[in-house]
């Protein structure tokens, strides 16, 4: 079996000569295919901010310390529950107990205790305020915002119907450059759909715990929401008429 096949950048025309046909002299007839890709980037606006806020609390005891260390959690949890729907989700990532022992020996000197919580955020105008107030908390450390898109973001289904667009276009575009037309949709693979990690926003203020702020002073911060990129990509190939262009006819 023979295999006829032209290339050109993106885009691949081949022809099965298996197929008999009735043409004068017994030629073959040739079933073209044509190959594409279909590709599209776009930049849309994050639908979430999230960002960690860190409580410390350090002790010669073990029950003092893990005391002071629910006090100022159940003080974080308070202060983002009341922000009410502007906050989507507030999650415990991580429960630290260590003891600190003296040198050369098992004896405890102390304890150190953490926890971790990641808080997701729908509305950005409070995003700068709520961090802020939280950072003024005691033994308190903040890190982010980090934004992004939801998994079902309308924005990535869009991005793949653009995809699957652009590759339609970029092969009726080929098959008219070959004296052809594309006359059916044989396969189409999806060949990848990602937003990237969600970044931290540049400049935005880290380790908010180490400020020095009057007591009940919160200072504003607007918080500039990082634009996402979406990229979608598919993988097309189409039947299309016999090429005017390959048989001298054109």
């Amino acid at each position: 079996m023979a295999d006829d096949s032209v290339s050109r950048g993106d885009q691949s025309v081949s022809g099965d000569r298996s197929v008999s046909s009735d043409r004068p002299g017994g030629r073959a007839q040739v079933a073209p295919v044509l190959a594409v890709r279909g590709e599209t980037t776009r930049e849309v606006p994050p639908e979430l901010a999230r960002f960690s806020v860190t409580v410390t609390a350090r002790g010669k005891d073990r029950p003092g310390t893990l005391a002071r260390l629910a006090e100022r959690g159940d003080a974080v949890r308070s202060l983002i529950d009341g922000y009410g729907p502007a906050i989507e989700r507030r999650e415990t990532g991580s429960l630290l107990v260590r003891p600190e022992l003296k040198r050369s020996s098992e004896r405890v000197s102390a304890y150190h205790a953490s926890v971790g919580t990641t808080v997701t955020v729908v509305d950005f105008t409070v995003l700068g305020e709520l961090m802020l107030r939280l950072a003024d908390q005691d033994q308190t450390r903040i890190s982010g915002p980090w934004w992004a898109l939801r998994p079902d973001s309308p924005a990535l289904a869009q991005a793949r119907r653009a995809a699957i667009d652009e590759a339609i276009s970029r092969a009726r575009e080929y098959a008219l450059a070959l004296g052809a037309e594309v006359t059916g949709l044989i396969e189409l693979a999806d060949h990848g759909m990602s937003a990237p990690q969600p970044m931290m926003l540049r400049g935005a203020a880290r380790g908010f715990g180490a400020m020095e702020m009057a007591p009940g002073e919160v200072p504003e911060i607007d918080l500039d929401p990082q634009v996402q990129t979406v990229h979608a990509v598919v993988e097309a190939r189409f039947a299309i008429s016999p090429p005017t262009v390959l048989d001298g006819t054109r």
